[in-house]
């Protein structure tokens, strides 16, 4: 087996995965903030995300117009920056979750 060749794939297989997750999770139209989010992701898969690989997603996603944000001030503490996905946003992840089925039957028949 080659480690490094399959640690890279298992890398890059996340990375294109990841925008779909995180439409898939806004979808049901509640606003998350970033921690949140996270453990969503952490909660309905085994993939480990990091805030330092969420936020740039969400920048990302953010300036194609996927999703939007806004600051809201917390009674303690510092302001949370909340997301939620946008109509584009709704299509895209539905046009994405037919891909994604497409191609999990595809692979299952292998």
């Amino acid at each position: 087996m080659n480690e490094d060749f399959t640690t890279k794939w298992i890398s890059q297989l996340k990375k294109g995965t990841l925008s779909f997750l995180v439409l898939s999770i806004l979808k049901d139209e509640k606003e998350y903030y970033g921690y949140d989010l996270i453990n969503e992701i952490k909660k309905k898969t085994s993939i480990e995300i990091a805030e330092g690989t969420l936020y740039p997603l969400m920048n990302r996603l953010k300036k194609e117009e996927l999703v939007e944000s806004k600051w809201v001030e917390q009674e303690s503490g510092i302001p949370r920056k909340y997301y939620k996905i946008t109509t584009l946003g709704l299509s895209t992840a539905s046009e994405m979750k037919i891909y994604w089925d497409n191609l999990n039957t595809t692979i299952n028949l292998i």
